[in-house]
Parts: structure tokens; sequence; C-alpha cells
């Protein structure tokens, strides 16, 4: 072991030197990988020299996420307290489905569960878990929401058509989560937005309506606080007006932008949080821990229970169901993803996260600054998110992005709102200054 991790270091120290060096690895097109590096398994191993240098070969062609080039997806940036969280986790290897084989992790994991529902206002009878990735946790809030409506639905199935309702922006996850959960996709409705892409209402309860009286059984709302391409938030409180109404799950699906509740100068793009039944986001992304760590928290700590629960005696064996985190969890064997968190939130305290979250937004503030006042440049989003929508001359934007790729200069994805496509700049690395953002222009200005 001790020889395997000084290779490690030595990975670590190549990767370190040539993200500085390059911040964009070498770019290998997919139909030439196979030739470009050798992945091939063999029968024989290798000596430690070769298993070192194929190693090293892999490393060094890989996307590198965590530079200050990197803008392609709704995750970036390396926060060193996290990556010592997850590497412990590693090497420690519990499973967190019972106290008996996680021991203090079981307290990690619910320290900043209980925690979550305290700021949010669901207070100490609130509770959560872990999930494996955004798309799961809206999946466990949509099965939440299923089982309360219909409390047969667990053992006997779903007995008639119900209905769910979610922005026309919204996650794609959302419509698979139907199929399989047995609602099936034809069965969302998809609710119309207004020009800042946040959901309507009004149109909502008109939808919820025409279902009533079609005979169907609304069950579930899908808000999202920080739409994938435009950052935008739902407001709450008019949705939650809806749902109290027609006494439907609020569910808000917050995985890229929910970070906002440890900013105390943009928690109120989530206002009426605490009116929600459950609420998801993803620490991997406003706040920089590494992939994944999805967080999903409810208002109903007994629904997660009644719709997660099932009793093994070969499993559960010590210890009460507080304790044993498999009684509320999706899965069975779950590596523990709260470590890295909370080795973040111990070393750099709340007041930490509150500014990470904040940098971004004031990383945004800057890129959208730079587009408005540069003529050749044209603005397709607005304040108060991290996305920054833009075209640049009358490029292309997929041009644009393929070419920056192709040609190891920057990472950056594309995007489109109604009639529009453009390129989506997403600022959510807080280890990024202002600098790092007027370069990423003059990357593009260089290139075209």
């Amino acid at each position: 072991m001790e020889k395997d991790l000084l290779l490690f270091n030595q990975l670590v120290a190549q990767l370190l030197e040539a993200e500085n060096a390059a911040p964009v690895a070498p770019f290998v097109p997919a139909s030439d990988l196979l030739d470009t590096l050798d992945l091939s398994l063999q029968e024989e191993p290798l000596s430690e020299s070769q298993f070192g240098e194929s190693l090293k070969e892999l490393v060094l062609h890989t996307p590198r996420t965590a530079t200050r080039l990197f803008f392609n997806q709704l995750f970036g940036g390396r926060q060193p307290k996290a990556v010592l969280g997850d590497l412990l986790a590693v090497l420690l290897n519990n499973s967190m489905y019972t106290y008996k084989v996680a021991g203090p992790q079981v307290g990690v994991e619910k320290a900043i569960l209980h925690q979550i529902c305290e700021m949010i206002g669901y207070g100490k009878s609130g509770n959560g878990t872990f999930a494996p990735g955004g798309s799961m946790s809206n999946m466990m809030a949509m099965l939440m929401a299923r089982d309360t409506k219909e409390s047969k639905a667990r053992a006997a199935g779903i007995s008639q058509k119900m209905t769910l309702y979610t922005s026309e922006i919204s996650h794609y996850s959302i419509p698979k989560n139907a199929a399989f959960i047995g609602v099936g996709r034809e069965q969302v409705r998809y609710v119309q937005s207004n020009d800042l892409g946040e959901m309507l209402a009004s149109d909502l309860d008109r939808l919820i309506q025409e279902d009533l009286a079609a005979g169907y059984l609304p069950f579930f709302v899908n808000a999202t606080a920080g739409t994938t391409v435009l950052g935008s938030f739902d407001q709450i409180n008019p949705v939650a007006d809806v749902c109290e109404k027609h006494d439907l799950w609020l569910h808000v699906d917050g995985a890229y932008c929910g970070g906002v509740i440890f900013s105390e100068k943009y928690k109120a793009l989530v206002d009426g949080i605490d009116r929600t039944d459950s609420f998801s986001f993803n620490a991997h992304k406003m706040l920089g821990t590494p992939l994944s760590c999805s967080i999903l928290v409810t208002k109903h700590p007994q629904a997660l229970y009644d719709s997660f629960s099932n009793d093994a005696s070969y499993l559960y064996q010590t210890d009460g169901d507080d304790y044993n985190l498999g009684k509320i969890s999706l899965q069975c064997g779950r590596r523990n993803d709260a470590l890295k968190f909370w080795t973040l939130w111990k070393a750099l305290g709340t007041a930490g996260l509150r500014r990470m979250v904040d940098q971004e937004f004031l990383l945004a503030d800057i890129a959208r600054e730079y587009v408005r006042t540069h003529p050749d440049y044209t603005l397709y989003s607005f304040d108060n998110s991290i996305s920054v929508c833009f075209n640049y001359k009358n490029v292309p934007p997929e041009k644009l992005c393929t070419q920056l790729y192709e040609h190891s200069e920057l990472l950056v994805g594309f995007g489109n709102f109604r009639e529009d496509t453009f390129v989506r700049l997403v600022t959510i690395n807080a280890t990024n200054r202002e600098q790092d953002i007027l370069n990423f222009f003059q990357t593009i200005e260089q290139a075209f």
C-alpha cells in the first residue's frame, strides 16, 4: 500500500504540473482513443514501471475539470479539504447502510442533513439522505409524493392515472423518473415559463384543474432552483400556493444552484423553501466537493421511511432505525459521500461556504458586464444567475465551442432557450478570479 501511495503522489504532482502548464488536456478524438492510449487488458501483470507509465498517460489525457479554463459543465474547480475527505472515504471504505459498519460516519451524514433542514426551515423533525446524483434525488422525491398520494402503490401498484408537473425547461430527469416509477412519460405536464425561464404558477394551476376535470390524480410538482441552461429560479411561493390549493407534493430541484441557501445575499432566490415538501441540491456543484455529493431532505421523514425501508435480518442486526441509514436509502450498499462535504464544511465553516457561493455570483456579474460593454457580444441571460449566456460576433455557438475544445484552448458548452442558441458560461468554480473570466473572453477573441 505504501508503494502505491507513493505512485499516487507522483501522479498527483505530475497532474498538477500539467494543469498549471496546460489547463486543457490534449485533445483526443473519440475515433482515435484506442489508438492513442493502450487501454487493453492483458493476461500477465505489468511491471511496476509499465503500470505507472500507463496510469500517467491515462491521467494526463483526461479532461481537466479543476482548471481555470474548464467552464463546460455545472461543476468545476478543486477544494482541497473536500478532496481530503473523499480520499479518506475511499481508504476507510465504509458502506453507509448500518451503524455497525459505518460507525461515526453515520453521525457525519446526520449532522449535515439536520443542519440543512434547520437552514431551510424544516426544523428538527426534517430528515434526508444522500442519493447517487441529482436525478436520483428527484426520483426519490417523486416516489415519496406518489406513495403519499396513493398509499397502496408500494404494494399493489398504481391504480389510476397519476400526473405530475414541471417547467418546460426543467431537468431531463423528470420524464425519465416518471417512466421509472410507473407513472409514465405521457403523464408529465410541462408548465409554461416566462421570459426569465421561471415557471408560471397560473399555467400550473390551469393544467392541474384540467387533469382533475379529466379524472386524473395529480400528485407532484417539481420546481427548479437553477435551470440547467439559463440558471433560472422558479418563484417558490406562487407555486406553493397552487400546491397547497390542490394538496400536491412540492419538490425543489436545486441540483445546480440550491447551494444559494448558504448565502445571506442570494438565499432570497429560494424564498418559500420552507413551504416545500422536499428539496435537493448537489454539493459537487456550487459547493465544489468532488463528484458525486447529492443531498435530499424532506419535511416528512415518515414518508422517506415508508417509501424506502425494507426489512433484512441479514443486514440490520444492531442499533435502531435512526442509525441504520439503509432504511431511508435508495440503495443498499452505498459509499460515504457525506465525508468530503463534512471535511469541507468543518474546515471552512458556514462562512467559508457562503463566500464560495457569493464568489460565483460575483464572477457571473463580471462576465455579464464584459458582454454588455463589448459590441461584438450579445447577451441572452440575466442578473442573479451563474449561467452567462451569450454569442460572439456571428460565430455559431456550436462551432465556437467545438473548435475551442478540439484545439485544447478551453472547454465551454452551448445551450438554447426558445429560438435562441448561445454559448453558456457557468461561473461555478469558486477558485476562479476576475482575471480568469477576462482570460476566458480573450481566448475566444484570439481564436475568432
